[in-house]
């Protein structure tokens, strides 16, 4: 069985991404029930289908198959609520790989950096560029995002995240 096991912050400073490219993703939810999600992506020019078990904390079973990009428009068309869409960036920091989502679309203005570890207990140097934790936030979950876009959230206040502009 596979674990995803991830710590998820927001970027507070998004000048991290100046002269950074990043791949374009899409991805819709065939399920978004909360015991098993499962997601079709396209990643570039790749294709991928995953299935994710319940979250527990910041670990949960993650599966993910290779798809023939050819299939992913048809799958992505059977999702209900808006395709996320978004930019990730890749960014290194103290011997770990962040990965930066830039949302457009629905979720424009949300920028969110989360970094994979090997267990749960596993020490994070959060860099500089990050701001609050939002890992068991459920708010932040991408199939949560589909449901429920980050511009129908509301005003800003102060516990919002930082706006991209």
């Amino acid at each position: 069985m596979g674990t995803e096991i991830e710590r998820k912050f927001l970027v507070r400073d998004p000048t991290i991404l100046s002269g950074s490219t990043g791949t374009r993703y899409q991805q819709g939810y065939l399920s978004t029930d909360p015991a098993r999600t499962v997601r079709v992506r396209r990643a570039g020019e790749h294709a991928f289908l995953t299935i994710k078990g319940e979250s527990h904390g910041a670990a949960r079973a993650e599966f993910e198959y290779a798809i023939p990009p050819a299939d992913v428009d048809a799958l992505l068309a059977l999702c209900p609520g808006p395709i996320i869409e978004k930019t990730r960036h890749r960014i290194d920091h103290a011997g770990r790989t962040w990965e930066v989502d830039v949302f457009d679309g629905d979720n424009a203005g949300l920028i969110v950096a989360e970094v994979e570890i090997p267990d749960v207990d596993a020490t994070v140097e959060v860099p500089d560029w990050a701001g609050e934790e939002v890992t068991t936030d459920p708010r932040y979950y991408n199939a949560n995002l589909s449901a429920h876009p980050f511009s129908t959230w509301g005003a800003p206040t102060d516990e919002s995240p930082v706006r991209a502009e």
